[in-house]
């Protein structure tokens, strides 16, 4: 089982990248355009305090991390039900059902994280010596990267399992836009103390904890969640959407 997972996992490495060029492109322009407009264009005309990089940056990591991953995942699997059907050829596999969904989610997180790592080395470039990330706490790094990136590949199994092909748009429109521009990507969660009730509905959404967590490591003088509280609610997310995406998978695939 184990030889036929890895291979469909690197069968998935290598379509990845094969379509490179166009997986950066659809998922790491839009915020590396905010980046530079907000970090360099804004920040250097005085229209926003330099500081805001350091608010800025982890939070558009963790944005690129989840949308990466979700789309990673989602998109191919609604194909693969409704357009090409070319998931029935792998559910002819030999392994359980349940192991494809997992490997699906795995290729998900690893497209996530080569995201991060390509917008942290693209805002460097951009933006110089300016930007001052904290990189002293590997470890914690890693485990708050790591459950991002399962969270952002079990909520694309999920989406990808329970959106048709006319409600593409429609996914875009009520989770992923609310998602962003609630997920305190561009502010710390903080500063959304005058907005008491907002601030407590905000905390449904898993993107808050991604860019809190990252925040909190890679910009510690900025307020932010505290780790545990960050750790834990992305292991809640990762059970609760890896749970539902592998219940959804198993529902769709044998039906």
């Amino acid at each position: 089982m184990s030889k036929t997972f890895f291979a469909m996992l690197a069968r998935d490495w290598h379509v990845a990248r094969r379509n490179s060029i166009a997986l950066m492109l659809q998922t790491l322009l839009q915020p590396m355009l905010l980046v530079f407009v907000f970090g360099n264009i804004m920040t250097g005309s005085g229209m926003i305090a330099r500081t805001y990089k350091n608010i800025l940056l982890p939070g558009v990591m963790a944005m690129s991390m989840v949308l990466t991953g979700v789309q990673a995942v989602a998109m191919p699997l609604i194909a693969e039900f409704q357009f090409t059907h070319e998931i029935e050829d792998r559910l002819l596999a030999p392994m359980r059902i349940g192991w494809l969904a997992v490997e699906k989610v795995v290729a998900g997180m690893l497209q996530s994280l080569v995201a991060g790592a390509v917008v942290a080395l693209s805002a460097w470039l951009l933006l110089g010596t300016s930007v001052r990330l904290d990189f002293g706490h590997p470890l914690e790094l890693a485990v708050v990267a790591l459950l991002v990136a399962l969270a952002a590949g079990a909520g694309g199994l999920t989406l990808g399992c329970s959106v048709g092909q006319t409600q593409i748009g429609l996914m875009f429109t009520l989770v992923i836009a609310p998602m962003i521009f609630f997920g305190c990507a561009y502010y710390p969660w903080a500063s959304l103390a005058p907005h008491p009730f907002l601030q407590k509905a905000v905390l449904v959404n898993p993107l808050v904890y991604a860019s809190e967590g990252l925040r909190g490591i890679l910009s510690p003088e900025v307020a932010h969640l505290p780790a545990a509280a960050v750790i834990g609610a992305l292991s809640l997310f990762d059970v609760v959407l890896l749970g539902a995406g592998l219940f959804r998978f198993h529902r769709k695939a044998i039906s």
